[in-house]
């Protein structure tokens, strides 16, 4: 057997590549990570945790104006301080990153802190000049933001910088219907900008349930959020002042404060060396991998975002998992990607597992469908007319639930525990036969007509 410098060399220290370095080192391996910027990955350092701080810090601007009709005086107007709360979110990022980085140290992995590049099928090169050997190589370096290539598009911002911006902008233009300009578009909203989102088609969160992404883009436009449609970047112009113009097609120029991309992600292996082992990829750059997470070549392998197979932080890490326990803990196994729950925290989130009602319909022909359309009993009190929307399809003959899509309050955390219900396959009758718990939103998922 050939002698390598290691058992394991993990390219990127995000969510996937820690969780199999941490498990492989645990099940005996000899294990090094290496990480150009900071342990933790675009989940922990610039992505869904400051953002999900974020999105608590907004909702409190809905929360204020609502406490008095719940007996609380409030003083009009509140101070709200950008500066305080970007500080106290990047802060947390710190402890995390501290957090995952005693993980693998405590685990006797030995982290790298520079880039590292494939040279061979078995070799990695650093950016120090350094060249290691190992038995396998792990490739988890995740995606980045896209940016159209428009004239100006220098002017914009991502993802990644609006977690350090100096000022909350008074007017700011997402581009993109995804999740990140959906969910950035309802926190700064609630932070008091103008907020303007454009994309190419007039479908906001493709993939979604149709009723379920409606129901957001109607609440989206009573809460004072602008959407363009069919509109495409033709260019952006700063001015002297520091604006932004922005000229799209179909549509009027815009004049901003800032710009936001959140048009798609693109996988991270630009420069990583991975033709000189014969690593494929697919037409978008993401590495092709099999069930087992192995590539075309035999002794490397890929796990999350920078597969592009499911964009979940969840699934990276059980991928990563299952890598690790496969290889090295003598315990084979792949992961399930069917009925993965997700969530959009916009304002309100929304959630939902399995199959769309069109989703079903194309698979299965003959669904039944059920839904509940209400108002939280705290919507009500404070006399906001925004609306929940639940929704339950059904195979027809056996009534089993193969989707669970609902928007409003507390979305996410419902639908996290129904999820299971989901996965094992329970039925519409087994809902019906659940006693409600009352009184909560949670009990329209066993109330449903």
């Amino acid at each position: 057997m050939a002698d390598y410098d290691y058992d394991l060399f993990v390219i990127g220290a995000g969510s996937g590549g820690v969780r199999a370095a941490r498990v492989s080192a645990a099940h005996g391996a000899k294990v090094a990570i290496a990480e150009e910027y900071r342990v933790g990955g675009t989940c922990v350092i610039r992505g869904c945790v400051p953002k999900k701080l974020l999105v608590y810090g907004a909702h409190f601007a809905e929360d204020l104006r609502d406490a008095k009709q719940f007996g609380w005086d409030v003083p009009e107007p509140c101070n709200f301080s950008w500066p305080r709360l970007r500080d106290n979110v990047l802060r947390e990022v710190d402890r995390i990153n501290g957090a995952y980085t005693a993980t693998l140290t405590n685990h006797g992995v030995e982290i790298l802190e520079e880039r590292a590049t494939v040279s061979g099928p078995n070799q990695v090169t650093l950016a120090s000049g350094r060249t290691v050997t190992a038995g396998r190589i792990l490739i988890a370096v995740g995606a980045r933001p896209a940016i159209p290539a428009c004239p100006g598009h220098e002017h914009g911002i991502t993802s990644n910088e609006a977690f350090h911006l100096d000022a909350v902008p008074k007017r700011i233009l997402i581009a993109g219907a995804g999740y990140i300009a959906n969910e950035f578009a309802g926190i700064f909203n609630e932070f008091g900008s103008k907020v303007t989102l454009i994309n190419r088609t007039d479908v906001i969160l493709r993939g979604y349930d149709e009723s379920i992404r409606d129901r957001l883009l109607q609440i989206s436009m009573l809460k004072g959020i602008d959407f363009r449609f069919h509109a495409e970047f033709e260019g952006i112009e700063k001015g002297e002042d520091g604006c932004l113009t922005v000229t799209m097609s179909n549509h009027e120029p815009i004049t901003v404060d800032c710009v936001m991309f959140a048009t798609g992600r693109v996988p991270n292996t630009d420069g990583l060396g991975l033709e000189t082992a014969g690593v494929a990829l697919d037409d978008k750059g993401a590495i092709k991998v099999d069930e087992d997470s192995r590539s075309t070549c035999d002794s490397i392998y890929a796990v999350g975002d920078v597969t592009n197979r499911v964009q979940l932080t969840p699934v990276a890490i059980r991928e990563g998992q299952a890598f690790a326990d496969t290889q090295f803990g003598g315990k084979p196994h792949r992961v399930d990607y069917e009925n993965i729950p997700a969530a959009v925290f916009s304002h309100p989130p929304m959630a939902g597992v399995g199959m769309t009602e069109a989703q079903a319909k194309t698979k299965l022909g003959s669904v039944k469908v059920y839904q509940s359309d209400f108002r939280a009993m705290k919507n009500v009190l404070a006399g906001r007319n925004e609306r929940a929307l639940y929704k339950m399809i059904c195979e027809s003959e056996t009534g089993r639930v193969v989707g669970l899509h609902m928007i409003g309050p507390d979305s996410p955390e419902i639908l996290q525990a129904a999820a299971i219900a989901v996965k094992a396959g329970l039925t519409k009758d087994d809902f019906d036969r659940t006693v409600a718990l009352h009184p909560s939103m949670a009990e329209e998922l066993v109330l449903m007509r």
